[in-house]
């Protein structure tokens, strides 16, 4: 399983991440807010962030989208550049289940963009691509979000996600800890929840 297909929603348009991503990911990485909401305490320098770019959509049981506007203008994209990037990682294909993870630069934060992609690679994960690729056809998609995130939290459980437990002092938030919570979405709370919206 590598490089996903592109999947386009009503603002967001997610393609597979390139190596003319590295800049925007280096800029990603100099922002503090979401360095600490997301808990990444690792350090990166550009050579590592370029290699991943690179490489990182060719990567066995993982899919990794960079977020982009999905805006046309006379049926072309105003903008192709990455706004964010979002991640269906740590595919276990024997129990269908997988990792979730969304950074988005800070500029398109609390704009819908978000929102957007979350629902996509979700419709992704469990129905495929409704164009004849069937993606992974997961049972469950699950994340963490820090306890110091509750506006990320507030957007997973709107979007069907369901908290599963809570890791006490989990992560470091500077000097102190925090607490992380475990969501997920299985594919019936997904269908049931896309079938309320129609």
């Amino acid at each position: 399983m590598t490089r996903g297909p592109v999947l386009t929603g009503e603002i967001a348009r997610l393609r597979p991440v390139e190596a003319t991503d590295a800049e925007r990911m280096w800029e990603s990485l100099q922002d503090p807010e979401a360095m600490r909401l997301t808990g990444t305490t690792a350090d990166f320098d550009r050579a590592q962030v370029e290699e991943w770019a690179r490489t990182v959509s060719d990567r066995p049981g993982r899919y990794d989208w960079a977020v982009t506007p999905a805006l046309e203008r006379d049926g072309q994209l105003v903008s192709d550049e990455m706004i964010g990037e979002i991640v269906l990682n740590e595919i276990d294909e024997d129990t269908r289940c997988a990792n979730l993870r969304l950074a988005q630069l800070p500029d398109y934060r609390g704009r819908g963009y978000g929102r957007d992609a979350i629902d996509q690679v979700l419709r992704y994960a469990f129905d495929g691509d409704g164009q004849g690729d069937d993606g992974p056809r997961l049972h469950r998609v699950q994340l963490d979000v820090l306890a110091i995130n509750p506006r990320a939290r507030a957007l997973y459980e709107s979007l069907g996600f369901v908290l599963e437990g809570r890791q006490r002092d989990a992560a470091l938030d500077g000097d102190s800890y925090c607490d992380v919570f475990l969501m997920a979405v299985l594919e019936d709370d997904y269908r049931s929840r896309d079938t309320e919206q129609r």
